[in-house]
């Protein structure tokens, strides 16, 4: 095993003019020193060994050479902001692109991809890059059917770094077929490494873009998510299909409406039940919210297939505090002008565990939608009111007004306490 002084050494072996099989060993010997090691990866590019790598890039070279080169840089791109920019700078994602071209090796294809999504990650300027030189149909192209399965999952892989919060490179693999495209992966009898990475770049690429979320419901898609969420299925999948159905039903009326008639709403709830992961819970939590926006009906069915009553079990004390969170948020939308719903949680004993989770500890987030909860539950009628006062409600929410917690905690726990405040009219 070398160490960061052979550094300057194997650069310096990097010449054009050696044989191949000996390129090969370097630049391999260069990927596994700057795996995990900063202090490598910045002696590499300080000694001229990002240029160096990029220049095996160039087409005609060995295919062997240009994996491994492309394995150095991916490693190299994984973290460092200056080594990304480097990349950049010495034409590395130019050549990077170059390598996805039709004909290649699948194993260039995949490494070559790999190396695309590090320096695409958290990276702006990189992102715009590889859109501007054809990376994204470039990467569109890699999906197609009959392809490597490495290959189509890295692919899906690095189109989700790429479209990370980037508004032009959403709309360019929408233009490019990429929707379709990714759709297609998620077929049964796929492997489940390619439904996961194809329903997480579906989530990146219907998040904020309402163009997006209308095409994945024409080409299908929302049954195929709705597919993945099927008892058998690994939790990753899942967890990433929940995901991508989160974003798809926001501020969209017609997706939501698909997602209901297509068993989508019994199928999240089942995602509830207890003993599943904390990740899967969460999303699933989460969906209501979205779902369930000002529509009734989405509402009751939520509540029909057992939902109020797994949201409640999610609130039990010693559960994620992330979970809990999203599921007070669920069930506060849930209970907003839906009588039925607000005496379903009263009766599976939600309002109890809602104010048990108002401690003095308790995070910003839980108390602001434990207490947004609370403040539906006893918006309309008495018997929610009473319910809260008879659990101690009072109390546990001027400790939250008296604690150090954010503005919208408190202005929500604020809101409690005055429908608490109500007197029957019988009384008056």
């Amino acid at each position: 095993m070398r160490g960061c002084t052979d550094v300057e050494a194997l650069v310096g072996l990097l010449a054009p003019g050696g044989s191949d099989a000996a390129l090969e060993e370097t630049v391999g010997a260069l990927a596994e020193l700057c795996g995990d090691n900063t202090r490598c990866q910045d002696s590499i590019r300080e000694c001229g060994g990002v240029a160096a790598l990029v220049g095996f890039l160039a087409p005609g070279g060995s295919a062997a050479v240009q994996k491994q080169a492309a394995a150095a840089l991916a490693h190299l791109c994984s973290e460092s902001v200056e080594n990304k920019d480097s990349t950049r700078e010495c034409g590395g994602v130019a050549a990077l692109v170059g390598l996805l071209a039709p004909g290649g090796s699948a194993a260039v294809h995949a490494q070559a991809a790999a190396a695309l999504a590090n320096l695409c990650r958290n990276n702006v300027r990189n992102q715009d890059s590889v859109r501007e030189c054809g990376g994204a149909a470039a990467l569109v192209a890699l999906l197609a059917p009959g392809g490597a399965e490495a290959v189509r999952d890295q692919a899906a892989g690095t189109l989700r770094q790429l479209c990370f919060e980037n508004t032009k490179n959403k709309d360019c693999v929408r233009w490019c077929g990429g929707i379709a495209a990714l759709l297609g992966l998620l077929a049964p009898g796929g492997s489940a490494a390619v439904h996961e990475q194809a329903a997480a770049a579906l989530c990146i690429l219907c998040s904020d873009n309402a163009q997006n979320r209308d095409i994945v419901r024409e080409c299908g898609g929302l049954a195929a998510l709705v597919g993945l969420l099927a008892p058998g299925g690994t939790d990753a999948v899942r967890e990433r299909a929940a995901g991508a159905l989160v974003n798809l039903c926001s501020s969209n009326a017609r997706n939501r409406d698909s997602v209901r008639k297509c068993g989508g709403v019994a199928a999240l709830v089942t995602l509830l039940a207890p003993g599943g992961s904390a990740g899967v819970q969460a999303r699933a939590a989460t969906a209501p919210v979205n779902l369930c926006w000002y529509n009734a009906q989405h509402q009751d069915s939520v509540r029909e297939c057992g939902g109020i009553a797994a949201l409640v079990v999610l609130l039990a004390p010693g559960g994620s505090p992330a979970v809990q969170a999203r599921a007070a948020a669920a069930l506060g939308k849930l209970c907003s002008s839906n009588t039925r719903n607000l005496d379903s949680v009263r009766v599976c004993g939600g309002v109890a565990v809602l104010v048990g989770l108002l401690t003095p500890d308790g995070s910003s987030d839980l108390h602001r939608y434990v207490a947004g909860a609370l403040a539906h539950l006893t918006s309309e009628g008495e018997q929610g009111r009473d319910a809260v006062r008879a659990c101690g409600g009072t109390a546990a929410l001027e400790h939250v007004l008296a604690c150090p917690s954010s503005a919208a905690a408190h202005e929500q726990a604020a809101a409690v306490l005055r429908n608490l405040e109500r007197v029957r009219v019988d009384q008056l």
